[in-house]
């Protein structure tokens, strides 16, 4: 994630406490411990029916946040098998992890995902939909190639980014050892069901309708965090589930790799179709208290960019013939203890935005991008 270069207590590093809220009608909020950087909960939404429950984000695999699921469900007066259906906003493991085990112990029918939805360790987890690409609300170039994990390293393995430079992003050894085990033949069998990237049951598209608490819910696509960011509105109750699209006091992290081919701009237009909905009271997000003005967020998370992409081109001007490769870029758009490969992605991300609009050229040095601004 981001960091919107204030020093003051962001709500999403929170821990995650234990209280169940009722945050919309038929809507209950659970949080699920994480450890991520910059994260210290994810708000797992329970949506509550005549079937039982829909839930929306189960946290990442393990037995903290198996133990945390159940306790919270009760807390609130249910149990696993109340649980007909999983809503995943997006295919990062701290929304995803928990469905396999919650699917194999709830017998939960439905997976509900974006069309487009899909994980970098699982090459095949949307063979089913790949035929027609119009279905994912994606221009088929921007639908990143399936991964072998026979043949490909996983990110953290010391690779080359696109820009030329070594990856040096690592998750702690437990999460490593998790991820493994979601792709690789020792997983097979009920570890792996349990950890690996769940198989959609259920698809949307942008404007379809599902049913959820006993009402109706319009899919939005926004691409951007991810290419198959999927927010859920309820025009009824005035509701959005806005999942890491738009988050209280953060802002997501805007890959350069996997989101299509200007995930910036992809983001700026999702953030933009977001901020226009109608009749939104309340958004709740995937970390972070429920707020309420979605359009002055959206709006201040535009300016948060729109900043970055007018700093890197003032940095520019400082520079040798205006070039420096994405690494030196990143350490003037963040401070010292955010440099590394996430860094470097997003200030890719925004220098390819850059490059798109025709406001910068890049040349290759013997592998290592350089962009040229002005």
């Amino acid at each position: 994630m981001g960091d919107d270069r204030k020093r003051t207590p962001k709500q999403e590093q929170e821990d995650a406490g234990t209280e169940v809220l009722e945050v919309a009608p038929g809507v209950l909020r659970m949080q699920l411990p994480i450890s991520m950087p910059g994260l210290g909960h994810v708000n797992m939404y329970a949506l509550e029916d005549e079937r039982g429950l829909a839930i929306v984000d189960p946290g990442l695999p393990g037995p903290a946040s198996w133990k945390a699921i159940q306790d919270r469900l009760a807390a609130g007066g249910f149990k696993v098998a109340d649980v007909h259906s999983v809503i995943i906003t997006h295919s990062h493991p701290d929304h995803f992890g928990g469905v396999g085990k919650l699917v194999e112990e709830s017998g939960a029918t439905d997976v509900i995902t974006h069309s487009a939805f899909r994980s970098w360790w699982a090459p095949h987890s949307h063979d089913d939909a790949a035929e027609d690409a119009v279905i994912h609300d994606v221009h088929p170039d921007d639908l990143p190639p399936a991964r072998d994990p026979s043949s490909t390293p996983m990110p953290w393995g010391g690779g080359t980014t696109p820009w030329g430079t070594k990856s040096n992003f690592r998750p702690p050894m437990k999460r490593r050892i998790q991820y493994r085990l979601m792709s690789s033949k020792v997983g097979r069998g009920a570890v792996q069901r349990r950890m690996s990237p769940p198989t959609p049951t259920v698809r949307l598209k942008h404007g379809d309708v599902v049913k959820l608490a006993r009402r109706e819910w319009f899919a939005v696509h926004t691409p951007g965090h991810t290419l198959d960011h999927l927010c859920l509105h309820d025009p009824e109750s005035g509701t959005v589930l806005s999942g890491d699209h738009v988050l209280p006091t953060i802002t997501p992290h805007i890959s350069g790799m996997n989101s299509g081919r200007d995930p910036l701009g992809l983001f700026f237009d999702s953030l933009d179709r977001v901020g226009a909905l109608e009749n939104v009271q309340q958004v709740l997000p995937a970390h972070g208290h429920p707020f309420a003005d979605i359009a002055g967020r959206t709006q201040a998370i535009k300016e948060h960019h729109l900043e970055r992409l007018t700093k890197l081109e003032s940095v520019a001007a400082e520079l040798p013939n205006r070039r420096g490769s994405v690494e030196e870029f990143s350490h003037h758009l963040f401070r010292k203890a955010r440099w590394g490969s996430m860094a470097e992605s997003e200030t890719y991300a925004h220098l390819e935005h850059l490059r798109l609009a025709g406001r910068a050229e890049v040349h290759d040095d013997n592998g290592v991008l350089v962009f040229q601004l002005g």
